[in-house]
């Protein structure tokens, strides 16, 4: 963990989409801002820790959907705010594929111990 970060977000892309990288951005800030509105709504004190410190964000990559759905009931089951990204399929993936992970912001021993694991993307 980064000195001085207690609250981070992890955001976690699908590789075995071969999407590109600007795809795979646009893809990364709707799960950012979705996941942070969740903890805003319902973990405002994480929300607001998250936001004083600088919005800590780390983008990381799973090789398949298994993956990244196993991470989205893990991230539930700890109380993490989640926010799957179902694309809309106007460009490069087909109507309603599951593109992106957003987890947290949350304490940052909480993600990690879900994420720690994972490549940097």
């Amino acid at each position: 963990m980064s000195e001085g970060f207690r609250f981070k977000q992890v955001l976690v892309v699908r590789l075995d989409l071969d999407m590109g990288r600007g795809k795979a951005a646009v893809q990364c800030a709707h799960a950012a801002v979705s996941a942070a509105e969740e903890a805003r709504n319902h973990l405002h004190s994480w929300w607001k820790s998250w936001m004083d410190e600088g919005q800590l964000k780390v983008a990381l990559k799973v090789p398949d959907l298994e993956s990244i759905l196993e991470l989205e009931r893990k991230g539930r089951s700890k109380g993490i705010p989640v926010h799957l990204v179902r694309d809309r399929g106007l460009t490069q993936v087909p109507p309603g594929t599951i593109t992106c992970l957003g987890l947290g912001p949350a304490p940052a021993e909480v993600v990690d111990s879900l994420t720690g694991n994972l490549a940097l993307l």
